[in-house]
Order: structure tokens, then sequence, then C-alpha cells
């Protein structure tokens, strides 16, 4: 197939150019180069629908979550947050002691000491007395740990494997409360990889003498991404060049024997370094550049076992529900102020966050997004674009929505192949936006061109061709053009017979109103039946039909116009009648066969028109229905074609160029059309025509003698009785064959 010519190839190269510009936008956000925050919510979407349609579901029984509910709140012991912390001692002792669990991890913290208690009571009374007491002071002072409620919380924590959450702050006047264990990684470890730790000011964290007594702690801080939802927990965050392990990894490490924590590097070319993972013994957690981890959601609300602390300080809860298992305490009351915005419910608790993040980093199913992912997005992007940008100038609408769909869904097969079976994430908003702006480019370029080449079709082919057949063509302009090509058609020649004595007759004006009647009730017919009118030459009409739309039925239309075109002579001669024009009279030629049509003729002036033989024999047709007195004279060709019609033959002629005969047919209607007597006459005249043939010259003329009673004016009867005379005063021989021979045009 040959190349587009120059237009062709700058339209092109154009429409490459502007695909390459809108593909721009989505690679420069697959690359991170510089984020669009459009297609990142776009992608938060899809990710979100993703996670809820591959969440495993069902409820987690390792990790349970220990609620501070309202049932909890309303207990006439525990009452309003915060507790007494000889309740929460209490607690923690009643939970190894008596249901046996296997770890304690706080998503709570306990950064002021507890004001109340018994000590505290007591000093307050002893000094209020009027009298002082120094030795019952000096005995309170000596017994004091014994009423501290801290202290007999710190008690119940120590040599237990229980884990302490605070919070971080990173408000500029954050300030600091309480005391942060020993951080995790070295404050150099991370400085020369590519992307920054979530770094923070200020945090409130648990009273020194707890600390000291808890087996562990972490920061229990969530990341909201851009559009509110939390996904990711900072698994080490950055506190003045130190970092700090999370409460799910302190905990993960503790239940899983500990370990060292160790940042692992993706590393590359030129000194590329990233954060890829932080390793910890038996628990390795994937992470993105900021240290953030992924929280691999089960599920909605509730995937993991709740049970009412008030349960619990009452030693009402399920033994078996609590043994040997990981507890959570935090809380699911409104109050509290611990729900956020997940992409598996608006109002979730934090604490089933982290119990989901436990999970995962026991399980090693967390999700990945390693820092080569977006290598592998880009060139997904850069193959679906290449596709598109290629493939959508190629086809049509609905082969164009069949490839974007194929193109949208090989990414998304891919990203959801990877997501099931590699836990890594790939993200395919970038392509989805690629897509449809690909599409919807090249859907409207195809729109705007095609209404373009509609309208020149219409400027091509308005004037010649039916409105109707306009519009059809229109609707697939591809199909049509004017250049040249060979067809069977039909054409028709029409012309008013003596036309020269009526325009002497008639001034010029009159003569141009005249003609201009004429011509436009005869090209209102030949529209009306598919035909293209092809030129006016003076008072003669061209046309023909099957071209440019194809037309399996050309024949039967113009045998169908040109009996129009008679029958519309009646009205058009009342009206000259009206205005004193002498009447019309018209001859129509029509002759079906291969001719040529196209755009021809020369550089200052051309046509859409048909040449050929089989035009010519329609023009010499059309001279000759003067010679027959008929008004239209078709060819043999057209009357095989146009089935369905009465036809009288007139006769087999050879015209001038022409050295094979014709028969040729005058079309006298439907015959259902025709009465009795129309149709007797038909018959009686084939009869004389055979006798004719046969050199039966006393039949002919017997049966044209009688035809000839019933419609004297007939010039076609009249022609053969002149014949059959001469022929009979010099027979013509055996070998004669009935073909008349025309010597002028």
């Amino acid at each position: 197939m040959a190349g587009p010519g120059p237009p062709g190839l700058r339209r092109f190269l154009l429409r490459l150019l502007l695909s390459l510009a809108l593909l721009a936008g989505p690679a420069l956000h697959a690359t991170q180069v510089l984020p669009i925050g459009a297609i990142g919510r776009l992608e938060a979407l899809l990710y979100d629908t993703l996670l809820r349609g591959t969440a495993p579901g069902g409820v987690d029984e390792r990790i349970v979550i220990l609620d501070i509910d309202e049932k909890s709140l309303a207990h006439p012991q525990l009452g309003r947050w915060p507790w007494d912390r000889d309740e929460l001692g209490l607690l923690v002792r009643r939970l190894f002691d008596d249901y046996g669990i296997a770890a304690l991890g706080f998503d709570v913290v306990h950064a002021e000491p507890d004001r109340g208690g018994g000590a505290a009571a007591i000093e307050a009374f002893l000094k209020a007395q009027p009298a002082p007491q120094p030795a019952l002071l000096g005995q309170l002072e000596r017994t004091r740990d014994r009423y501290d409620r801290d202290a007999a919380f710190a008690q119940a924590l120590r040599g237990r494997p229980v884990v302490l959450g605070y919070y971080l702050n990173s408000a500029p006047d954050a300030p600091r409360l309480g005391a942060l264990p020993a951080p995790v990684v070295p404050a150099s470890a991370l400085k020369e990889s590519r992307g920054t730790v979530t770094s923070w000011r200020g945090w409130g964290a648990n009273l020194p003498r707890l600390h000291e007594a808890a087996a562990g702690a972490g920061h229990f801080n969530a990341l909201l991404d851009s559009d509110g939802v939390t996904r990711r927990v900072p698994v080490i965050a950055e506190i003045d060049g130190a970092y700090y392990e999370s409460m799910t990894l302190a905990l993960a490490r503790l239940v899983t024997g500990g370990g060292e924590v160790v940042p692992v590097y993706a590393e590359g070319g030129a000194g590329y370094r990233e954060l890829e993972r932080i390793d910890a013994g038996a628990v390795s957690i994937p992470v993105d550049r900021h240290g953030a981890a992924l929280v691999p959601f089960r599920g909605p609300e509730r995937s993991f076992t709740y049970v009412s602390l008030a349960d619990v300080r009452d030693g009402r809860a399920s033994r078996a529900a609590l043994e040997g298992r990981i507890a959570l305490v935090g809380t699911s009351a409104p109050g509290l102020l611990d729900l956020r915005t997940t992409p598996v419910g608006p109002a979730y608790p934090g604490v089933e966050v982290h119990a989901n993040l436990l999970a995962g980093m026991l399980d090693q199913t967390l999700l990945r997004r390693p820092a080569f992912m977006t290598g592998v997005e880009s060139a997904v992007l850069l193959a679906g674009g290449a596709v598109l940008t290629l493939g959508l100038p190629l086809v049509g609408p609905l082969a164009a929505i069949a490839l974007t769909l194929a193109t949208v869904g090989a990414g998304v097969a891919l990203s959801v192949g990877l997501w099931t079976t590699q836990q890594l994430v790939l993200p395919f908003a970038a392509l989805l936006v690629a897509a449809g702006l690909l599409f919807a480019f090249h859907m409207s370029w195809g729109y705007l061109v095609e209404s373009r080449r509609k309208r020149q079709v219409t400027a091509l082919f308005g004037q010649y061709v039916p409105p109707e057949l306009v519009d059809e063509m229109a609707r697939d302009p591809s199909n049509y053009s004017m250049e040249g090509r060979s067809a069977e058609l039909t054409v028709m020649f029409s012309d008013i017979r003596g036309f020269t004595t009526i325009s002497e007759r008639l001034p010029p004006r009159e003569l141009a109103a005249f003609i201009n009647e004429y011509l436009t009730s005869m090209s209102l017919q030949i529209r009306q039946h598919k035909g293209t009118l092809d030129k006016y030459i003076g008072d003669a009409i061209m046309a023909f039909w099957g071209a440019p739309v194809p037309d399996a039925r050309h024949a039967a239309h113009a045998v169908e116009a040109a009996l129009a075109m008679q029958a519309a002579l009646g009205a058009l001669n009342a009206r000259c009648q009206e205005r004193g024009w002498p009447g019309i009279a018209i001859g129509i030629g029509l002759n079906t066969g291969t001719m040529s049509v196209g755009d021809m003729g020369s550089r200052l002036r051309r046509a859409y028109t048909v040449m050929g033989d089989a035009v010519n024999l329609g023009s010499r047709l059309e001279g000759l229905t003067k010679r027959y007195g008929v008004c239209i004279m078709a060819g043999e060709t057209t009357q095989r074609a146009a089935d369905g019609y009465a036809w009288r033959e007139l006769d087999r002629v050879r015209v001038k160029g022409k050295i094979e005969p014709v028969a040729v047919f005058e079309p006298l209607g439907r015959p259902q059309d025709l009465d009795a007597a129309t149709q007797a006459t038909l018959a009686q005249w084939h009869e004389a025509l055979a006798a004719y043939r046969a050199q039966r010259w006393d039949e002919a003329e017997a049966l044209i003698g009688a035809l000839r009673c019933q419609a004297p004016d007939s010039a076609l009867y009249a022609l053969y009785a002149e014949r059959v005379q001469a022929l009979r005063a010099r027979p013509p021989g055996a070998d004669w064959d009935g073909v008349t021979a025309f010597d002028e045009k």
C-alpha cells in the first residue's frame, strides 16, 4: 500500500505529534518527574478499588483488639478515659495471668503522671489536720510506692511482652513529652538514600518509669494521603537525625524473636540509592522512599476479634478468644477521636489499621511498590500509548473502542496479576488517562476530518446527486471519490422536440424562464428517482444512474424517471399554456452498459460525467425517437435489466459508428397498469413485427393496417407501412436480418 502523499503525510505527522503531546502529562506523572494531582487522585481511587476487590476477608484470629468502647467508658470502675493506672495494671495482669495472651500493644499513650491514688489522698488529709503529723508523714513517704498508681502500672508491665505506643508531632512548636525509646537505626544510615523518611519535631511519649518497665515502644502515627485517606504507616520515622520504629514493627520484632533493624536499598548507576525495605530478623517490610508501608487491609471494620475491656475487667471475656493471641489496646468509641478514613471504611478504628499492618508483617504479605515499578509503569504506558497512537488512526469507531478497551484491559490484567501473585503495586491510572485522552483526540480528529470530508462530498456531488444520496455518501465518504472508474451504469439523454422553433418565438427573457421551468421540472423527476444529473446542453439533459452511489436497480430507476418525466409534461404544458408559451414534447434515450465515470475535463474546467460507447449509443437512441414517433427509446440491455415493465419492441438498428445491431424498445409502464385494449394492441404489434421480419409482407401489411385504423396518427405504424411497400417492391433476399442502418447521428 502506498504511503500518504505530502498533505496526508503532514496530517499524519501532526496527528502523531499531538498524540505524543497528550502522552507527555501521563508520562511525567508515571516517572514521578511531575506528579499530576488529578491522575494521583484517580490512581488512589483505583488502588482502593483493587484493594477492596482482592481483600481476603474473614477474621484473623491471631490478633485481638481490646476495645475501649462505649461499654468500657460506662463501666463503674473504669469510667471515662484516661483510666486510673492501677486499673490499667490490673487489666495487664489479668490479660497475661488469667487469659494467657502472647503479647500486648498499646495504641494509647501515658504521657502524664496519674494525679489520683491513695498516697496523694492520705498526704493531703494529714497536711490538712490542725496539728502536724510528722511520724505519719514519714511512714507514708517510706511506703509511697505501695499506693502509687503509676508505680503499680509499671510493676504490671515489667517482665511482660508489652509494647507501649506514642505519637509524633510535626508542628513547629510541638511539645516533647515523655521518654522516647532508643533509636533503631543510626543517624547516618539513611542520609545517602534517595527520598526522605518522614521527619517529626515533637512527641507525646510515655512516662519514663513506664517506658523503662515495658519491653518496647513505638510510634502509632499513620499517614494521610492528599485525599485524606489513610493507606500507609511510617515503619520508621526521623527525629533529630535518629530513626525510630513504629509500634507495629516493635510488636512484630517482639513476637518473632527480635532482630536488628536494617534498612535495605535499591541501588543503580550514577550513585542511585533508594530505600526499598526494612529488615528486622524474620520480618522483612517493603517500604516506599519515605519509609512507609502500605497497609494490607483484609476487609472492612471488624476483620479482627474485638473484646471489650469492660469484659476483661470483670472476667467475663472468653479465654479461648484471647489465649495465645497478640492483643492491641485501642478504641472504637467516636468520642476518643481515633477513627480514620481508609480504603475499606470512612470511620475505621485506628487500632485496626495497626492490626492489619501487623498481620501483614507476620504473614510477609505486605504490598510492595519497589523503585523499579516506576520503570515498569512507564514501559506499560509507553507500549499502550504506542499501540493507540499508531492503531487508532487506522480503524473505525467500533474498532477504536475495542482497541482502547483491549489496551486498557491488558494494563489492568497485568496490574491485577502482579498484585495477586507478587504483591506488587503497578499503578495504571496514567495508562487509563492516556488511553482516554488518545481515544477522545483521535475520535475528535476523525469526526472533524470526517465532517470536512462530508462537506467536500456534499460540495462535489450535491449539484449532481439527489440530497438523500448525498446524505448516504456523507455517512461514509471514504467509499466515494471522483476518480475515474469503469462500471455498468444507465445513461439518459433528453431533448425538446423543435426547440429551435420555440426559441425563435419567445423573447430572450421569456425563453430563459421557459427553459428554466422545463429543466427544473425534468430534473426534479430525475432526482426523485435516484439519478445523477450530469449536465444541461442547451435544452438537452444528460443524466445517469448507478454512480457515484452504487445502485443495483439503476436501469429500472432510469426507466421510472423517464416515464415520470413524460407524465410531468402534462402539468408543465398546462402552465406553459397559461403563460402563452408553446407546448413541449420531448424525446428520451436510455441505454445500459459499461462506461467510464469520474471527474473528467481539462485543467480549466472539469465535471463528474460518463463516457464510452454505451453513452454514445444512449445519445443516438434519443435522436431516433423522432424517426419512430415515440417519446422514450431504450436499448436492449436496459430492457433486460429493468424488469417489471411492459415493452414494445421498435426495431433492430445499427447506428453510425457501430457494427453490431441492437434491439430498441419503448417502455409502456407496469404490465398491471395497462388496460386490456392496450395489451391487445401490443400483442397485435408484436405479431406484425414478427411477420415483417419473416418477410410475410401481406400478413404484415394487414396487421399494420389494422393498427393504423386504431391510431391513424402513429408515426411508428406509418413508418413500417412504408417499409413493407418498399420491401415488397424490392425484396431484400433470404439473408436479410431485419436490421435498419442509420448513417447519420
